[in-house]
């Protein structure tokens, strides 16, 4: 008996320190960031903090303030005549250009660049730039599966896929509504399509929640589902061509393969992670079927992809999300309209049932936002203080005496910020192939960092944040091992390919 009270006290104990762990690691990040930059500032590393708080992205960074006549001469008697009193110096020795603004007897020098947006401009821009297009897609989205929902073709899908599903996550019941959710959003996710597939992942999370017996812990199946999604398994990766077009490399659409690799072991990973921990049958014939015919679709594909040439390659990646999606759009309404007796029943009408779904979806917008801004601004924090730079130069040092090359650490702060911003992650992506060429070994592997996982900490927050769920269990920790799994991955496919 006493021992069995010990066990029980030992497990509300370990409860008590998952549902701290985001919480605690959202601490340490805004903490950290600020005592760094303070020290910085007091130890003359760091001229002036109001960039933190104020700067964009991409603007120069004062570093020191000087009198005129403290200048080098050839400054001093040049900047005076300069149009609008600045200059430029170009230091390639130190990678930057040093900006000279004379005004009011002083002279502002700026060098370097603002990583990213600081604290006040995040706030503002996670509203204006990223909340409202969001709630926007989530109001149209949310719209288009209330009519799936009314019409029953959610059902119709929700029951031709239990027999897999259900294996999957068994405390989901047959047929229900979850299914066909998950199910759009793998899809979306499959075919690059972000914009659809976080409005149906938040829906499918919402129904997920009615049937989750504690409201405030995240079930088995919301984590499985969530680890999954999270795994990034991408068949067009659209976006990642769309900057190789940009950045004139000579197959825009090489990298696609690595990234279809990567992604897939990543969610195998992520499914094995999650199935051994919650004690899923993985010998069910059902379940075998299913993944049968998962990798049989991505092989068929990819052969019928690799016979392309590369102006065929790329009109078949750019149109045939597209294409998906707006069959998606007609399906749900012309399905509507023929079952439109289904909405006499509910006694509403078809338009009606559009604008209640979109109604849902703008106030699930309006509940994600502090998650959202919460996390934002601490990652704004984390990349402004320096911090994260000397973390990844430092991992980038060891690597390098482990004998990894450098090609791959030039790569490895694509794959260090992924988990944390998409955009920041992104930037880096962009800058790697604007200085080591769009067909460097860098680029492409920087291309299959960015293409092959989410941004963790972002999908928490949102994700969980949709239904107020505090206690994540286990999910941040398997999503960033499977993160890692798929870095890994994406070195060794990368090396072997190109």
């Amino acid at each position: 008996m006493t021992f069995a009270i010990v066990i029980a006290i030992d497990l509300l104990h370990l409860q008590k320190i998952t549902i701290m762990v985001l919480s605690r690691f959202w601490l340490t990040i805004f903490i950290s960031s600020i005592v760094f930059i303070v020290v910085s500032l007091f130890t003359a590393n760091t001229y002036t903090i109001d960039s933190v708080l104020n700067g964009k992205k991409d603007d120069p960074i004062l570093v020191c303030e000087k009198y005129v006549e403290q200048l080098p001469a050839f400054i001093k008697d040049s900047i005076k005549t300069a149009p609008e009193q600045t200059m430029m110096v170009n230091r390639d020795t130190l990678n930057a250009d040093t900006t000279y603004v004379y005004k009011n007897k002083t002279v502002k020098i700026y060098s370097g660049l603002q990583k990213s947006d600081g604290l006040l401009p995040t706030c503002k821009s996670t509203l204006l730039d990223l909340i409202l297009p969001l709630m926007a897609y989530l109001a149209f989205f949310c719209g288009l599966m209330e009519l799936l929902i009314i019409s029953g073709a959610s059902g119709k899908l929700a029951k031709v896929l239990s027999p897999v599903f259900v294996k999957v996550f068994p405390s989901i019941p047959k047929n229900h509504p979850s299914i066909s959710y998950m199910t759009l959003n793998f899809a979306a996710n499959f075919l690059g399509l972000d914009s659809a597939a976080t409005p149906f992942g938040l829906k499918a999370m919402e129904s997920l929640q009615e049937i989750n017996p504690e409201k405030d812990k995240a079930s088995d199946a919301q984590i499985m589902f969530m680890c999954l999604h999270a795994s990034g398994l991408t068949l067009i990766a659209t976006s990642i061509i769309g900057y190789r077009a940009a950045a004139n490399a000579s197959n825009p659409a090489d990298v696609m393969l690595p990234c279809i690799i990567t992604s897939f072991i990543g969610t195998i990973a992520a499914f094995l992670i999650v199935g051994v921990k919650q004690k899923i049958n993985f010998k069910s014939a059902s379940l075998l079927i299913g993944l049968m015919t998962l990798i049989a679709a991505i092989v068929g594909l990819l052969m019928y992809v690799n016979h392309l040439d590369l102006i065929g390659k790329n009109y078949f990646t750019s149109n045939l999300s597209g294409l998906i999606l707006v069959t998606i759009i007609a399906f749900t309404l012309i399905f509507s309209f023929i079952h439109e007796k289904k909405f006499k029943e509910a006694e509403t009408t078809v338009f009606d049932t559009f604008v209640v779904g979109a109604n849902n979806g703008v106030k699930t917008g309006v509940t994600i936002f502090p998650y959202v801004l919460g996390m934002l601004v601490a990652i704004s924090l984390f990349r402004n203080s320096g911090l994260f730079e000397i973390i990844s130069d430092a991992i980038g040092f060891i690597f390098s005496n482990m004998g990894v090359s450098k090609e791959i650490t030039n790569a490895l702060p694509v794959a260090m910020l992924r988990p944390f911003s998409s955009a920041g992650s992104r930037g880096f992506l962009i800058d790697s192939m604007n200085t080591f060429g769009a067909d460097s070994l860098t680029a492409r592997l920087s291309s299959i960092f960015q293409c092959s996982a989410e941004s963790t900490f972002y999908v928490i927050a949102v994700y969980f944040g949709s239904v107020n769920i505090k206690n994540t269990r286990y999910a941040l920790g398997t999503m960033l091992l499977v993160d890692l799994i798929c870095v890994i991955t994406a070195i060794f496919v990368a090396t072997w390919f190109f």
